[in-house]
């Protein structure tokens, strides 16, 4: 890092808005919701979701309550089109949910678009392109006349193609990319201009969507841009002002919380969070902040674990365990003295003591959204993965990932169970010790070698099975790629590697690693398997032979 960044990066200029009024205000009201977990969240996934996944994700978004959804980007690829398209035909939207789609300003992209929409009830037309003076400069190299050009082509071209669209209750929306990168006043020109195609009515509003694209400044910045707008803009009573913000500088709840005191009417974000960089809005905690404040959110989160579990079957993604609300240890005391604060609490509030909720370190009732309060110090027959997961963090550096912890949690819970008694941390690093590091039969390694070449890692090695030894080699991407060939190679049944991770254990010279390595066979078993050695490539491949080992 530089000693004085000052000669690199500079801060965002502040907004000329000396009579500000969103300090003052407070939050009386839920905005309108929209989630974008199946466009935005979606197109951030290493994988992104199947038609199957985006249905059971789309039905669990109606569900909560969500009654503007945007599903996708339609023009985008075969994969979108065809959602849209059973969306549509399967009758799978109910008559109050508006479903909304994404689309750039060019002509090919807007009457795919249009297409993908025709049968629809209810939709929003989301039009956007990026008005940035960096973008204007770096991707595009044009002026602001010529950027406000793109734009207003973009929204005549689809006013040109709404009779296609007869029947169909449309809502259109334009957001200038980039916004709070963008100097107000091109945002205000740009926006006008569109509005000047539209031509919206207080009747038939438009929705102007100003996206904290990219996080360049602290929140309150963001609150100045939105209330400059709100404040400046022709025929404010048209427009339905909406935020949409990522959370580059970790700081998306708070920048959209300031923007709705700045003016704004409509949010839009994702559950938990997903999205590209460090991801969007969390529209969870949005909401439930404002239920905190005795403010009905309009979304139905009294079964978090659900969606959670929902969310994270479809996109693959993990809900961090400290993640606000839906993290699976955000209720959770580990200090003694948290410990006796919230039973005290709990006790008062069960006694009818208190009117109003007000139980240490606990924001809300966690039985309001379906989570229980816990307390995982000590571990016992009726301790989770999560007492299991923290004894062996805290006192020996295990640092077992979070799948395998769902696996490893129930094989020492029967253990304990059958001790009938408060176990040590030592005592779980034997179990642990026992159901994977000692797992070395039938198969175990003798010997491993690599060699690199045209990218590609060829490995040799020898293994033991069963008191005799095989040679097999193979080709991969890395070590771990190139064994696994070799196995499949060599007459092990195939299987493929599903997670990996590792960490050392000590420090200094003698510090030695651990690998957590999980397998997939061709049947869609799963298990983990893991190794130590002083040497982390090592330690890899011995977790791939505990793994199988482990598959009985």
């Amino acid at each position: 890092m530089l000693k004085n960044p000052a000669t690199k990066y500079r801060p965002f200029p502040p907004i000329d808005l000396p009579n500000r009024r969103w300090p003052g205000r407070v939050l009386t009201h839920a905005p309108i919701w929209c989630s974008v977990d199946l466009r935005d969240g979606n197109q951030a996934l290493a994988v992104p979701m199947n038609v199957a996944q985006k249905l059971e994700l789309f039905q669990t978004l109606v569900r909560c309550g969500f009654k503007e959804i945007e599903v996708g980007f339609p023009s985008a690829s075969n994969t979108e089109f065809a959602f849209n398209r059973r969306l549509i035909e399967e009758h799978r939207i109910p008559d109050d949910v508006r479903i909304q789609v994404l689309v750039q300003a060019r002509e090919d992209l807007i009457e795919r678009t249009v297409e993908s929409l025709i049968g629809a009830k209810k939709v929003v037309i989301h039009l956007y392109n990026s008005t940035s003076p960096a973008q204007r400069r770096v991707v595009f190299g044009k002026s602001q006349s010529e950027i406000i050009d793109i734009a207003v082509r973009g929204a005549r071209w689809i006013q040109e193609r709404l009779h296609r669209l007869e029947g169909t209750d449309v809502m259109l929306q334009y957001s200038p990319e980039s916004f709070s990168g963008t100097e107000v006043e091109f945002a205000k020109e740009i926006s006008e201009a569109v509005m000047d195609v539209w031509k919206p009515t207080p009747n038939r509003k438009m929705i102007l969507n100003l996206p904290d694209t990219v996080e360049v400044a602290m929140p309150n910045i963001y609150a100045d841009q939105i209330e400059w707008i709100c404040t400046n803009i022709r025929n404010r009573e048209s427009l339905i002002i909406s935020l949409h913000t990522p959370n580059d500088r970790g700081t998306g709840v708070a920048a959209t919380e300031l923007g709705l005191l700045a003016g704004a009417d409509r949010v839009e974000g994702t559950l938990f969070g997903t999205g590209e960089r460090t991801g969007n809005l969390d529209l969870v905690t949005v909401a439930l902040n404002l239920y905190m404040h005795g403010i009905d959110p309009g979304l139905d989160f009294s079964d978090l674990g659900s969606v959670r579990t929902v969310y994270e079957r479809c996109t693959g993604m993990m809900v961090p365990p400290r993640q606000a609300y839906g993290g699976e240890l955000v209720f959770t005391a580990f200090s003694g003295s948290h410990q006796d604060a919230i039973k005290k609490g709990l006790a008062e509030w069960a006694e009818g003591k208190q009117t109003f909720w007000d139980v240490p370190y606990l924001t809300i009732d966690p039985g309001d959204i379906g989570r229980e309060y816990h307390e995982v110090i000590r571990v016992n027959s009726q301790s989770g993965k999560g007492g299991v997961a923290y004894l062996l963090e805290n006192e020996f550096g295990i640092q077992i990932p979070k799948d395998m912890q769902r696996e490893f949690g129930p094989i020492a819970n029967d253990t304990v169970d059958r001790l009938g008694r408060e176990v040590k941390g030592v005592e779980l690093k034997e179990m642990f010790w026992k159901e994977y590091i000692e797992r070395l039969t039938p198969w175990s390694l003798v010997r491993f070698e690599t060699q690199g070449r045209d990218g590609k890692v060829r490995c040799q090695a020898q293994v033991a099975h069963s008191g005799t030894t095989r040679e097999v080699q193979g080709e991969g991407n890395g070590p771990i790629s190139a064994f696994v060939h070799a196995l499949n190679a060599g007459g092990v049944p195939r299987f493929e590697v599903s997670n990996y991770s590792e960490h050392a254990l000590a420090a200094g010279e003698e510090a030695i690693a651990i690998a957590y390595i999980q397998i997939k066979t061709a049947d869609g078993s799963n298990r983990w398997g893991a190794a130590v050695d002083a040497n982390i490539e090592l330690a890899s491949i011995k977790a791939v032979l505990s793994a199988i080992n482990r598959l009985g």
